[in-house]
């Protein structure tokens, strides 16, 4: 089957990672995959929220699009004075997401939240998130070690996800949004850098799967995911 971009089925779309692309954020990256832009901005701030046990740190995550992030306007969640449903659960995903990176305890008492803001959607922003927040997320802490405000990294891992999923009949890697608009099923997939798994999301969008289809696009993502972690250590020179 061909692909809409001329990919082949197991082909991640072309990724660019940008770091540093604002100033004043502890950590900043603007990941490229394809034609989907998103800009991921680490802060810090003193202070752990109530229900995190005394002397550790916490991560977590916001995530919304710009109004022209997509082929038509969309009004900005705060215009309709709540989150959307959709970008409530995709933030959390985030925050879960790159909380199985860090030690709590070496964090110390921080929040690390992670702003994930789409400026351009064409499918995956909420893997583009995770892969790029890591990244963020990773300069943050880095920071935090070189100025003295904790004595250790606490990043124990490297974290990177990737959808993949199931059009016409054709098992596929990273999806497209034309691509991902068809899917029969769709699967997003986050693991760590040792290939375990932290998340999955896989939903029968135009019919039900099988086990073993699902097993088929979770070795999909698995490949692209090791390859989404080389070049996270490549641009930061191990994860650590």
């Amino acid at each position: 089957m061909n692909r809409i971009d001329g990919r082949k089925l197991d082909q991640l779309r072309p990724v660019k990672i940008t770091t540093g692309f604002v100033d004043y954020a502890e950590g900043s990256v603007l990941i490229e995959c394809g034609h989907t832009k998103v800009l991921c901005c680490a802060s810090v701030e003193q202070g752990a929220p109530r229900h995190v046990p005394e002397g550790t740190g916490w991560v977590t995550a916001e995530y919304s699009m710009l109004p022209r992030a997509n082929r038509e306007r969309s009004r900005r969640d705060i215009s309709k004075l709540k989150l959307s449903p959709r970008s409530a659960e995709i933030q959390r995903l985030i925050g879960r997401s790159l909380r199985a990176a860090v030690d709590m305890e070496a964090l110390g008492d921080y929040t690390i939240t992670i702003d994930c803001d789409v400026l351009q959607g064409d499918g995956g922003t909420r893997t583009a998130s995770v892969t790029g927040g890591f990244i963020a997320l990773a300069l943050a802490c880095r920071k935090m070690v070189a100025e003295g405000w904790i004595t250790e990294n606490p990043i124990r891992r490297c974290v990177a996800a990737v959808s993949a999923g199931i059009v016409g009949d054709a098992p596929m890697l990273d999806l497209c949004y034309e691509e991902d608009s068809h899917a029969m099923v769709d699967l997003n997939c986050i693991m760590d850098e040792e290939g375990r798994l932290i998340e999955i999301q896989g939903t029968g969008e135009g019919r039900s799967f099988t086990i073993e289809e699902q097993q088929e696009l979770v070795s999909l993502c698995a490949g692209g995911i090791r390859q989404l972690i080389a070049k996270q250590k490549e641009i930061l020179g191990g994860c650590l």
